[in-house]
């Protein structure tokens, strides 16, 4: 029987990679060595992350522009800062930490640089944009120290040049040139999906035009040493050799704004990565290094068929790169499915993401209505506050982005779309609890922030039919902003209503002429399947539970703060901010009466990655953590109730 492709997996030692502990042990290689090296790396790369799940496509395309930066530089006296943190597998390998079996799980390795796991880490920077402004600070502080032995190591990637940020960085960067201060662009042409907007046209054109600037320099030059009858030809070829440089070339833009620039390089020819790399490390300024990657490099699956799939992937296969079990339809799904049937009744609907266009589901409406859905890139604030103007010109604008990631625009929401009144829809995936990618990827923010916000209604759904009539009523609406949210994840069972207090669901009443406490439990959202669980505890102990799920949770319903007022003790759950929350806000509706509120959420700290169920636990927001807090809450005599 012929031995499985993949078998030497099994058996092989993988002697090169199992002799770097650091950075120095990689220095000591040989050139020879790089590339088997490179290889091992990609195999382990593929092994490990296809059990766990994780960034697999960025790491495969970074492999020799990480062995390079590590054999050229000095970490961590050199500091390193990925910018997006998401390409730092192999970084995390060459810097000493091996053991992958625990990536992205509690008491693992974390999915992003992660101070707390190592020295070689500075940026957790799974944000985008923001590493040059933390190279350029690191930076100004070193020449303030008279640290002059030391450089500071930018990797921008994954479309990061197309935030705001990286260019307010820019400006900056290029005011002085006493920084040793290198921007290494890993120029894969991808974020999630193929990078769009003017800088990735500009490096697109870099890449495809080679040699004008050598054959035109070559012709200045001949025609300079002719005299007076080349002359003319000789300024117009000068002036020419400009004008195309500038018009087809981004490094004439960089060199204008004081930024050596040097590229495009081969990023996956090690030496050639090297030499460019010690050549930016001779100037005492900074100097950008452009270099060509490919997405999912050397792996089959991703250079066969679609790279972006594989951006961030699940448990697979690791030869075919199919999930070893298959995901479950989810919240996100439903949320494509219904703006679509809503784009074919209305044409003024129009769709916009920050380089997401697949993760948050607009990629049916692209496909169907390609005029109609704008990619903007890395760019939160520019889709809130272009929204905006579409507003204002007569369309609806959905603006769909995860939940984490529009905390960047809370300015452009606040002071762009509410001061002004303009019908925006904000489309929030991924709110609440997301777990395993770590404390910037909780959406556990937002109903905190966006309680602040004048005239915005928000939504929180908590099953398939109350998501599709949210968006529906968020679009309907034309007086101002809306917000839906909702989690990440499969689908929950359908939670049907038995009563209403008006625009309120109730799901649960209990039996008439119960004597017990009265308590009202109010799940938010995804907590209400929760909230549900913990009332039919409390009825099988003898109380009387009530379950009020409100769709619409900010401004405060009305009717819900009306009815709450008759129990002995209202419940909140809700999977963002406890402090600031829905939960929050009904305790100060309900101050001056006798209700006590029992206000249940996650606290205002960062949560390291773990899985959802981890952090419910952690946070005491399972069935058995609530039923506790409600029981202590009752007193002494649960069946009589509060005093």
């Amino acid at each position: 029987m012929p031995r499985h492709p993949w078998a030497p997996w099994k058996e092989r030692c993988l002697t090169l990679l199992s002799t770097i502990g650091s950075p120095a042990d990689l220095k000591a290689l040989s050139p020879a060595e790089v590339a088997p090296l490179a290889q091992e790396i990609r195999d382990f790369l593929v092994e490990n992350v296809s059990k766990t799940g994780g960034h697999l496509g960025p790491n495969l395309g970074v492999v020799e522009l990480t062995i390079a930066l590590h054999r050229v530089f000095d970490s961590p006296t050199d500091t390193l800062v990925f910018d997006t943190g998401h390409q730092a597998y192999v970084h995390k390998l060459l810097t000493g930490r091996r053991d992958f079996a625990g990536l992205r799980q509690k008491g693992g390795l974390s999915g992003y640089p992660a101070r707390d796991e190592s020295a070689h880490d500075v940026l957790e920077s799974s944000h985008a944009s923001a590493g040059l402004s933390w190279a350029d600070g690191i930076a100004k502080a070193n020449v303030l120290k008279g640290l002059t032995d030391r450089h500071v190591v930018a990797v921008v990637g994954d479309g990061s040049l197309t935030g705001g940020m990286a260019w307010e960085a820019l400006n900056n960067i290029a005011e002085s040139s006493d920084r040793r201060l290198i921007i290494v662009v890993n120029d894969n042409g991808r974020s999630y999906s193929p990078t769009i907007g003017g800088m990735a046209h500009h490096l697109d054109t870099l890449r495809t035009t080679k040699g004008y600037e050598s054959v035109l320099g070559w012709g200045e030059r001949t025609l300079g040493r002719l005299g007076r009858p080349g002359r003319f030809v000789y300024y117009w070829l000068r002036g020419l050799k400009k004008g195309l440089k500038e018009a087809i070339s981004p490094q004439g833009m960089f060199e204008d704004l004081g930024i050596k620039y040097l590229g495009p390089i081969d990023g996956h020819d090690e030496p050639a990565i090297e030499r460019a790399l010690r050549l930016a490390r001779g100037y005492a300024e900074p100097v950008m290094v452009h270099v060509i990657t490919e997405k999912g490099r050397g792996y089959t699956p991703a250079e066969r068929h679609q790279a972006d799939k594989f951006h961030a992937v699940g448990v697979i296969h690791p030869e075919t790169g199919l999930p070893l079990v298959p995901e479950r339809f989810g919240w996100t799904a439903v949320f494509a499915d219904e703006l679509v049937q809503i784009a074919r009744e209305r044409e003024d609907v129009v769709a916009i993401t920050a380089a997401m266009l697949e993760p948050v589901g607009l990629a049916p409406f692209a496909a169907e209505f390609p005029a109609r859905c704008f990619d903007v890139g890395i760019a939160e604030q520019h889709a809130v506050t272009s929204a905006a103007g579409l507003a204002y010109a007569g369309l609806h604008p959905v603006v769909a982005v995860y939940a984490t990631f529009m905390n960047r625009a809370f300015d452009q929401v606040l002071m762009d779309v509410a001061l002004h009144g303009e019908a925006v829809t904000l489309v929030l995936d991924r709110a609440g609890m997301t777990g395993d990618d770590g404390a910037s990827h909780n959406g556990m923010w937002d109903l905190a922030w966006m309680s602040l916000v004048p005239g915005l209604r928000v939504a929180a759904p908590r099953d398939e039919a109350t998501l599709r009539a949210a968006l529906r009523q968020a679009i309907a609406h034309d007086d101002g902003p809306t917000a839906v949210r909702y989690p990440k994840g499969a689908m929950v069972a359908p939670l049907s209503a038995v009563d209403a207090w008006g625009e309120v669901d109730v799901l649960a009443l209990p039996e008439t002429g119960q004597d017990a406490a009265r308590i009202l439990l109010v799940g938010i959202g995804a907590m209400a399947g929760l909230a549900l669980e913990v009332a039919a505890d409390l009825t099988a102990e003898g109380q009387a539970a009530t379950v009020a799920s409100p769709t619409w949770v900010l401004p405060l319903p009305a009717a819900l703060v009306d009815r709450a007022g008759d129990y002995n003790l209202v419940v909140t759950l809700e999977d963002g901010l406890a402090e600031g929350g829905f939960g929050s806000l009904l305790t100060q509706a309900l101050q001056r009466q006798a209700t006590r509120v029992l206000n249940l959420g996650l606290p205002k700290e960062f949560f390291a990655h773990q899985s959802r169920g981890q952090l419910a636990e952690q946070v005491g927001l399972t069935k058995e953590a609530v039923l506790e807090q409600v029981r202590s809450a009752l007193g002494e005599d649960p069946v009589r109730g509060i005093p």
